[in-house]
């Protein structure tokens, strides 16, 4: 202080210079707050065009080091949390020059202004560490939200197993024993019951790629009954295994690849079957397909080719004689286009064209008729997926197919075909299945068997672990060129107990029966079960 300052305070009262240092402390608290109520409403357009903070010829002095400054908003709305500091260079400008690194220490720093930061986290993809107050969200500038990551999808089922991961594939095997008994193995009008035991090998691959894809599926089943000595034998091995797969060429391109193989035997009161049979004939059928697919927007178009070869072993007799089936093996080309639209979302309606030539071995059969034949068929449905409540595929249609022999007669008739899953309630689920085929037969005078089947299956938790299944299935087959028609019918309670992922313990009753207005054709059966399930 000058010595004229010294000299005009000590002339002064003592009272009044206590006034005036108290005046001077209230002018600049109130200068303090005026400023401070200035920037908190700060129109936005100043915000983007900022001024210096300080003026370079009157630079401001230092502050004391021990002040405190956490959680104060300035005039721009800096909300600073943790007693973390402003970093050196921070102006008013909303630019921070050598920030140090957040969460630093446990210290965060979270700016209104610009992109909003915070970590989240993968599984419930809610924002985490966010210092941000209630009052400071609802502020006038409207931060952009966060990007949240996409919510893992849990299981539908708790007890499904994981399976077994190899390279970039998921394999999951399981099998099933099943023992118990049947009424009438032989399916015949005159029922003998015996033991049974099923030994039922499954696996499952899929592909876990970005793009492409790959997938198999084979299941085997061999029905075995100890103990029962009758001819033929009614042991019946059964294996149907498929591996397709997808191709993507482009975003809009893609072609469709799969191989099959189908074993099986003859029903045991097939009409096919000659007197004196030892055991029942073994069915092998192999096959391909290749296909191409483009969408040009919400329109698809598709065309696909397929080969398969069935061949049937010689017939073994009770008298040690074998009987060759060379003139029932055919091999069975076909050609299909397909063509779809896209309505809306989950519904996507298509038109399928399809025509197959099947030729066999020998061109003329021990009978005498040649059974070479060509199909033409046509379908129209379409494909569900409404709110994952209603899944699947449903079509109608019209199959004819003319041999060369003119003295079979033609074969026509509705076709029905698809798989439905309506999720009724998140505890019960409702499944439709249909399928229709045509079935080659050596019977004299019988063109072919036109076969359909409708299903209907109902699944039910009673808890997540206990799970109750009734199914209904029924069966027509039309012997086209013949009078005979048959009429299959089944029903079936499962109960299934799921102890872990691995094991499950299963018990089923079933019952099977057959009408026909053929002689001798009837049968009843009634199928009791207890398997244990290890996957």
């Amino acid at each position: 202080m000058s010595e004229r300052a010294r000299v005009h305070n000590k002339s002064l009262p003592r009272r009044f210079v206590g006034c005036r240092r108290i005046a001077v402390a209230a002018a600049i608290l109130a200068g303090a707050a005026a400023a401070e109520g200035v920037g908190a409403q700060l129109p936005v357009s100043e915000l983007y065009n900022p001024a210096l903070s300080t003026d370079a010829g009157n630079p401001p002095s230092f502050s004391r080091s021990g002040s405190n400054r956490a959680n104060t908003p300035n005039r721009f709305r800096r909300i600073l949390t943790d007693g973390n500091p402003p970093a050196s260079g921070a102006g008013q400008s909303g630019f921070v020059s050598g920030a140090p690194p957040a969460g630093q220490n446990g210290l965060t720093s979270t700016p209104i202004l610009g992109a909003a930061s915070a970590e989240l986290d993968s599984e419930s993809a809610e924002p985490l560490g966010s210092s941000l107050p209630a009052e400071a969200a609802a502020d006038d500038f409207d931060a952009p939200p966060p990007r949240l990551r996409r919510r893992r999808a849990e299981s539908e089922d708790p007890y499904e197993p994981l399976g077994l991961r190899v390279g970039s594939f998921t394999v999951k095997p399981a099998v099933e024993l099943s023992g118990g008994y049947d009424s009438n193995p032989e399916r015949t009008t005159k029922a003998r019951g015996g033991n049974l035991l099923i030994v039922a090998p499954e696996l499952q691959l899929r592909s876990d790629w970005s793009r492409h894809e790959l997938r198999a599926d084979v299941r085997g089943q061999y029905r075995t009954y100890p103990g029962f000595d009758v001819m033929p034998s009614p042991d019946q091995p059964f294996v149907d295994s498929k591996v397709a797969g997808r191709i993507d060429v482009t975003r809009r391109t893609r072609i469709d690849l799969e191989g099959r193989f189908l074993l099986s035997t003859e029903d045991p009161n097939s009409p096919d079957l000659p007197a004196g049979l030892a055991r029942l004939p073994v069915i092998t059928t192999s096959g391909v397909t290749a296909g191409v697919a483009h969408r040009f927007n919400r329109l698809e178009l598709g065309v696909s080719g397929s080969y398969d070869r069935t061949v049937y072993d010689s017939s073994s007799l009770t008298n040690g004689a074998t009987v060759s089936n060379d003139d029932r093996n055919y091999n069975r080309y076909g050609v299909k286009l397909r063509g779809s639209y896209e309505v809306f979302p989950g519904v996507t309606p298509f038109v399928e064209v399809g025509t197959d030539r099947r030729i066999y071995d020998l061109p003329v059969d021990t009978l005498g008729f040649r059974r070479d034949s060509t199909g033409n068929e046509v379908r129209v449905g379409t494909t569900f997926e409404l709110t994952r409540q209603l899944t699947g595929t449903a079509s109608v249609g019209y199959a004819m197919r003319r041999y060369q022999d003119p003295a079979l007669n033609d074969l026509r008739g509705l076709i029905a075909d698809g798989s439905l899953v309506w999720s009724a309630t998140p505890l019960t689920k409702v499944t439709f299945t249909a399928r229709s085929q045509v079935v080659e037969t050596t019977l004299t005078g019988v063109s072919g068997i036109l076969r359909r089947d409708l299903g209907a299956q109902v699944d039910h938790s009673f808890r997540r672990w206990l799970i109750g299944t009734v199914k209904l299935e029924y069966g027509l087959d039309d012997y086209v060129g013949s009078s005979r028609e048959d009429q299959r019918y089944a029903a079936s309670a499962i109960l299934t107990y799921k102890m872990s992922r691995n094991v499950q313990l299963k018990g089923e009753v079933r019952r099977q029966w057959l009408t026909s207005n053929a002689a001798g054709a009837d049968y009843t059966a009634n199928i009791f079960l207890l398997g244990l399930r290890l996957q």
